[in-house]
């Protein structure tokens, strides 16, 4: 399977997916922990990927989404952006729209 197939079944089964160094629990860079923070805020239903697990989808993802940082968050298999386009979405409320819109905030 190419590394796009990958990348794109993993969009396909996620709803929101978070693409991030560490995890909820241990995010391992301060913006991945931030996007967690914001995710959270939202009451957000989100799975994540830890981009140190697998070399192949950290390089490939950078290609995929011409977006070379991360965490990147996918909303329905499309990305929303990293962490200060999120900032930006929750402080302007959009964020939590978008969530909603995806079925993705926790009752």
């Amino acid at each position: 399977m190419s590394i796009n197939a990958r990348i794109e079944q993993l969009l396909h089964d996620h709803n929101v997916l978070l693409f991030m160094k560490g995890t909820p629990d241990f995010p391992q860079c301060g913006f991945s922990g931030q996007a967690v923070q914001i995710l959270g805020a939202c009451a957000a239903k989100f799975d994540h990927f830890n981009i140190f697990e697998d070399n192949e989808i950290r390089e490939g993802l950078k290609s995929y989404s011409n977006w070379p940082t991360y965490p990147q968050l996918y909303i329905n298999g499309e990305l929303i952006g990293g962490c200060d386009i999120m900032v930006d979405l929750y402080k302007k409320g959009e964020l939590a729209t978008l969530l909603a819109a995806a079925n993705a905030v926790a009752m």
